[in-house]
């Protein structure tokens, strides 16, 4: 992301702002957001409201602080208005749809959704905050289109504590899956471009929310435990370690599933049909991907069209590194993980800017790549 020349692309930054521009009431909170943008990837040592208050040139970061609190804005506007600026510069037909989730590490007991729980980007269980994404990724590049805070059952059962976080009352317990199928049908209902669905075995796993895909025709490679159960092309169930354990040795094939920091990221992948009825033009397959140094093996429940080959799908199963480098590049050049702010709607009015902020980094290095002018402001 460092070849973004950012004071040349200003111009599109503006662009960006002025897309949004309609979702601020007032004028205040409006110029804010533009300040607020340029100090997430000014590359500031660190990326809060003091630092990009100093930016703007305020003496506290009082302004800041109640643009993401209290100003009459649009949150959930801006975050479908930064959707469709992904998709007007990265929009494909072949575009996949990438869900993860990532950890916000965090002190204390008042940040809501805070809990002792799983960080992936810890690696183990932290006191954290965690949000569900979903990223878009095609041959032009990727970004984050959308976001969710995960709250605990713990939260969501004493409704004083999420008052005191700011968490509507209306607001109940929702699982990652949940999420996940909410996120989908947002997009699903707005049209985003998008061949396939990918995601890691904590969503892949989830039966019904492979329902909810194959009942929208959306085209999937989902990984799953390997305890999962299928139905065969026989109309029995089978384990899928099984299943795949039964495949001979031609069965299996040499593959990269794209290109990694050290070169092509190749793997031995292997697929089997399953289900008895599919759909005209559509089919169901198990895929497996064993790791040719440890022999380590993953499963994939997949749908699509009945001409997918195999290294279509092993390709869709190894794009799903591309939300985590979306996850990277949005904490380390536009401040997704450094905010200092308690209450819900904070947390998602900075992380839809941020979002907003990567959006556009993502696309300006796509313009430079082509060598397009910076777009005028509009």
């Amino acid at each position: 992301m460092t070849d973004v020349d950012v004071a040349q692309w200003s111009a599109e930054l503006d662009r960006l702002h002025a897309r949004i521009a309609c979702r601020f009431t007032r004028s205040e909170p409006r110029r804010r957001a533009r300040q607020y943008l340029a100090g997430l990837v000014a590359g500031l040592e660190r990326t809060n409201g003091w630092t990009v208050a100093e930016q703007a040139g305020d003496v506290s970061p009082d302004g800041m602080q109640r643009l993401l609190r209290w100003a009459d804005w649009d949150v959930d506007a801006v975050r479908d208005d930064i959707r469709d600026y992904v998709i007007e510069h990265l929009g494909d037909s072949n575009g996949v749809l990438i869900i993860d989730d990532t950890g916000f590490l965090k002190k204390g007991v008042k940040s809501a959704g805070v809990a002792r729980q799983y960080s992936g980007t810890a690696g183990r269980v932290e006191n954290c905050q965690v949000g569900v994404f979903m990223a878009y990724r095609s041959g032009r590049g990727h970004a984050l289109i959308d976001r969710q805070l995960y709250l605990p059952q713990a939260w969501t059962d004493d409704r004083e504590r999420c008052r005191g976080a700011g968490i509507p009352d209306e607001v109940e317990f929702a699982s990652k899956v949940q999420m996940a199928r909410t996120m989908l049908a947002r997009v699903f209902a707005a049209g985003v471009p998008a061949g396939w669905v990918t995601m890691d075995e904590a969503y892949g796993q989830s039966k019904s929310l492979r329902v909810f895909m194959e009942e929208h025709d959306q085209p999937h490679v989902v990984a799953t435990r390997r305890n999962d159960d299928v139905v065969t092309t026989r109309m029995g169930h089978a384990r899928v370690d099984e299943l795949i354990a039964s495949l001979t040795g031609r069965a299996w094939s040499r593959i990269s599933a794209g290109a990694g920091a050290h070169g092509p990221r190749e793997y031995l992948w292997a697929r089997v049909p399953i289900r008895v009825f599919w759909r005209p033009g559509r089919g169901h397959w198990l895929l497996a991907r064993r790791n040719m140094s440890t022999g380590e093996l993953a499963y994939y429940v997949c749908y699509g069209p009945r001409k997918s080959r195999l290294m279509d799908l092993a390709r869709i199963a190894g794009s799903r590194w591309a939300v985590e480098e979306c996850f990277q590049q949005a904490k380390n050049t536009a401040g997704l993980d450094e905010y200092q702010v308690r209450d819900w709607r904070a947390w998602y009015a900075h992380i839809t800017l941020s979002m907003a902020a990567h959006a556009w980094l993502v696309v300006a290095r796509t313009l430079a790549i082509k060598g397009e002018p910076a777009p005028a402001t509009t």
